[in-house]
Order: C-alpha cells, then sequence, then structure tokens
C-alpha cells in the first residue's frame, strides 16, 4: 500500500488552508508510462469517488483509483526541499530503474516529481 509521509501530510494540509478547502483532500492519479513504469500526477479534490480507495494520514486524505492502487505499493508520497526547488516526491517502487540496470538512463529515473 501507499504510504504518505507526515511531511507530506502537513504541507498538504497546509496548502488545502491556505485555499480555504481545509476538507478536501489530494488525488494521485495515473499521468502516462516512462522508461521505468508509471507517472503519476497529484491535484486537490473535493472528495472520493466510489471507484476510491482512501488513505488518511495525520488528517489529510489521499484519494487514489482502484485502478491504479495496487500499482502504488511500497512507494511512498513525500514533500521534497531544498534551497533550489521543493515538490511532493513519489519514492520507492521499482527498484531496477533506482538501480539503472532498467533500458533507461539512470540519470533520469529515480524518485519522481508529482
Amino acid at each position: 500500500m501507499l504510504t504518505v509521509s507526515s511531511k507530506a501530510a502537513l504541507k498538504a494540509k497546509e496548502i488545502l488552508s491556505a485555499e480555504g478547502k481545509e476538507d478536501w483532500g489530494l488525488r494521485i492519479y495515473k499521468i502516462g508510462e516512462s522508461c521505468c513504469g508509471p507517472s503519476y500526477g497529484l491535484d486537490i479534490d473535493e472528495k472520493s469517488l466510489a471507484t476510491d480507495q482512501v488513505i488518511e494520514k495525520d488528517g489529510l486524505k489521499v484519494f487514489i483509483d482502484n485502478s491504479i492502487f495496487y500499482g502504488l505499493a511500497g512507494m511512498e508520497l513525500d514533500y521534497y526541499q531544498d534551497d533550489e526547488r521543493e515538490g511532493f516526491i513519489m519514492t520507492g517502487g521499482i527498484p531496477s530503474c533506482a538501480s539503472g540496470s532498467s533500458s533507461c538512463n539512470p540519470g533520469s529515473c529515480g524518485p519522481s516529481a508529482v
């Protein structure tokens, strides 16, 4: 199952609060395929759908359609910030990409921003 870090939950709740959408949640969705597997996007959404699994972390709801839910097993939604950039990232998942043993360029894979 996908996990959500406390840092990601806190940052998402800050963003939702700033937009006046405290009761909303995050939606993770599939946007396509890369050399290392699926790519995912992140958006805010008011409520879950009948076809969603809902994960809750520190008061944050994360909506994931059943069609991609099990493909996220072993991954974590986290929040990354350094001096140059910040954003939500998905870590974990396909070890062959992180190790560079797949056919893709090792420098282009690894944690993916969402």
